[in-house]
């Protein structure tokens, strides 16, 4: 027998938060494009203030070493276009690869001279804390310093602070 498809017929809970759909994940208008440093900038996906997590896309237009930082929480990450490494390991993130960062590891990111794009879906859980060689604290990032790169920079190009709100969660 097959059934007939009806659609669940009650409100969602009062409190339970919209969803997020986004057609243009990898978008051609260079303007949702967070730049972060030279070469390299986020598309936010999902801000999670509530959870403490995001999910963007990191893109880099330059090689060479991008960062050394560890996670107090897990990381997820799946490369959508070109290839990274960490200079602790000796595999390489290529176009379809998933890689699932513990905990506590710090790993020193790197993109090689023959990569000129590299795009990859990164779930950040926590914060990221950026290290020197010898694990001393320079600096973090958390989901709020996310949330403030956003808004000023979608308020600089013209979309307003409030444009960022359709990420956060």
């Amino acid at each position: 027998m097959i059934e007939t498809l009806v659609p669940y017929r009650h409100p969602m809970p009062q409190d339970a938060a919209s969803d997020i759909v986004i057609h243009d994940v990898v978008p051609v208008d260079e303007k949702l494009w967070v730049p972060q440093a030279d070469g390299v900038s986020f598309r936010p996906l999902c801000l999670c203030a509530s959870r403490g997590y995001w999910v963007n896309l990191l893109r880099v237009r330059r090689s060479g070493f991008l960062s050394r930082h560890r996670h107090p929480q897990p990381v997820h990450g799946y490369v959508i276009k070109g290839s990274w490494r960490y200079l602790e390991h000796d595999w390489i993130a290529t176009e379809g690869s998933y890689v699932y960062e513990p905990p506590g590891e710090t790993h020193t990111l790197v993109v090689d001279p023959d990569v000129k794009e590299m795009i990859t879906m990164f779930q950040v859980n926590g914060a990221m804390i950026y290290v020197d060689p010898d694990g001393q604290v320079q600096a973090y990032e958390d989901v709020f310093t996310k949330i403030e790169m956003c808004r000023r920079h979608y308020l600089s190009v013209g979309f307003g602070e409030s444009f960022v709100n359709q990420f956060i969660r």
